[in-house]
C-alpha cells in the first residue's frame, strides 16, 4: 500500500523547506485502522470497539524517496468491521494526520479477530 499526504502536511512541508514556517512532528507515530478511506482534505473513519487501539509505528531509513514500516503490527480482539485503509498520525496534543493509505483490498473481520500488517507493508513515498 502506498501513502498519500494530506493537504495540511503538503503545505507544512513546503513552508518548512522554504523557511516560511517550522513543521513539528511529535512522536511516537501512530498507525490507525480505517473503515472509510480519508482524502487530501479529510480524515477517514477510524475503527472503534473491541480492544482496538492505534499502534505505534516505526519506519526504516528512507531510500530512493520511500520508506516503510520497520516492524510487524498486530491488532488483537478487533470488533466486527471492514478495514479499508490506514492513517499515520503524530502524537501531539492535537494530533496531525501525516499519511492516508488505502489497502490494496479490504479486510472484513469478525469480532475477536486479529488484523496484522507485516514489516514493509506500509510504504510512504515522496516520489
Amino acid at each position: 500500500m502506498a501513502g498519500n499526504l494530506p493537504d495540511t502536511i503538503e503545505a507544512g512541508l513546503l513552508d518548512h523547506l522554504h523557511g516560511v514556517a517550522t513543521l513539528t512532528i511529535t512522536g511516537p507515530l501512530k498507525c490507525r485502522l480505517m473503515t472509510a478511506v480519508g482524502s487530501d482534505s479529510a480524515a477517514g473513519t477510524e475503527v472503534t470497539g473491541g480492544s482496538y487501539a492505534a499502534q505505534t509505528i516505526a519506519f526504516s531509513a528512507a531510500s530512493s524517496g520511500a520508506t516503510s514500516n520497520s516492524g510487524a503490527m498486530s491488532y488483537t480482539s478487533m470488533p466486527a468491521c471492514t478495514v479499508v485503509g490506514v492513517e499515520i498520525w503524530d502524537s501531539s496534543g492535537t494530533p496531525k494526520r501525516l499519511w492516508y493509505l488505502p489497502l490494496s483490498s479490504s479486510k472484513t473481520l469478525q469480532a475477536g479477530d486479529t488484523f496484522s500488517l507485516a514489516a514493509g507493508a506500509v510504504t510512504v513515498s515522496l516520489d
